[in-house]
């Protein structure tokens, strides 16, 4: 991340939108907007179809917690189909993944602890089994 301007209050005109293939993600809080050591979070639109495949945060656990529409979303082995309001609690290195299968775009808030780690933030597993086989790619 780059210099931190350290902000207490981010505005929408100050977060940093970053495109990513499963949807735009809106960085709220990371380490060039604020003074953060333990969160980052960051609000995803991902529109119908998209995914953001099976994945593991070796280091960090996250919490997901949905605005808008509904995505089936899995946590280990188990998935659940999300809506506004719902949550799902992802713990550290447990292997998770968004699939928005549905006809309107998903919007949802993830929050990751700690802010930063030593390791790689993110690892795919979506190649991997048994991942493969419970959702294969498109």
């Amino acid at each position: 991340m780059g210099l931190c301007r350290c902000l207490r209050f981010v505005s929408s005109a100050d977060v940093v939108v970053e495109e990513l293939p499963w949807g735009p993600h809106e960085w709220l809080v990371r380490d060039d907007l604020t003074e953060n050591r333990a969160l980052t979070a960051v609000r995803v639109t991902m529109p119908p179809g998209q995914a953001h495949r099976f994945h593991r945060h070796p280091e960090m656990e996250e919490l997901l917690y949905v605005v808008s529409g509904r995505a089936q979303q899995w946590v280990g082995r188990e998935s659940r189909v999300l809506g506004p309001g719902d949550v799902a609690h992802v713990p550290t290195d447990e292997v998770h993944g968004t699939y928005n299968d549905f006809d309107a775009p998903v919007v949802f808030v993830a929050v990751l602890s700690p802010a930063r780690c030593d390791g790689p933030m993110l690892v795919d597993v979506s190649d991997d089994e048994p991942w493969r086989s419970l959702r294969p790619p498109p």
